[in-house]
């Protein structure tokens, strides 16, 4: 029997979702690296079944209203996951979410939403930090839903699917 991995993602807006997908597809067509959509992980790669996750993702989507975050600031590291990305600060609405739904995880809870996936040097990658930095300095990003999406880092990039969406506040 085969194992499905699935995630739960805290979505953008439309509007915002449409922006930082036009910074990631930007990004990929400069260093060619995977397109992908737009998200801040709140739970990832995990076995739990769908029915589990889907009625969590409603539960704790219910007890949450939309919300916006600034942005804190463009990072990079070498993690292929997490090579170029928008970093906010814990705030309360990120960490009941996050307590909510990956407890065991909650204190190295990191909120971002990467912009790039790949093993690039940081040499590289510094000038268009810079540069987004400067794009993205004084904007917030506003979300909406929470996802319940099958991906994880052994499901290739491509494949990713999101099985459900359910809007924060109902």
């Amino acid at each position: 029997m085969t194992v499905e991995i699935r995630s739960l993602w805290l979505m953008p807006c439309p509007e915002d979702e449409a922006f930082l997908a036009s910074l990631i597809g930007e990004l990929a067509a400069r260093f060619g690296t995977p397109n992908f959509a737009p998200h801040l992980t709140l739970r990832g790669d995990t076995n739990a079944t769908f029915e589990h996750l889907h009625e969590d993702a409603r539960a704790a989507a219910a007890a949450s209203q939309v919300f916006a975050e600034p942005i804190a600031g463009i990072e990079t590291t070498q993690a292929f996951f997490r090579a170029f990305y928008v970093r906010f600060a814990v705030s309360a609405p990120l960490s009941r979410l996050k307590q909510r739904l990956d407890p065991q995880e909650a204190e190295r809870f990191m909120p971002h939403v990467s912009l790039l996936y790949g093993n690039l040097p940081e040499v590289v990658k510094a000038p268009a930090s810079a540069e987004f930095g400067q794009r993205l300095a004084g904007r917030a990003i506003t979300f909406d839903r929470i996802c319940v999406v099958r991906s994880g880092q052994d499901i290739p990039i491509a494949d990713w699917t999101i099985q459900a969406s359910v809007p924060l506040g109902r």
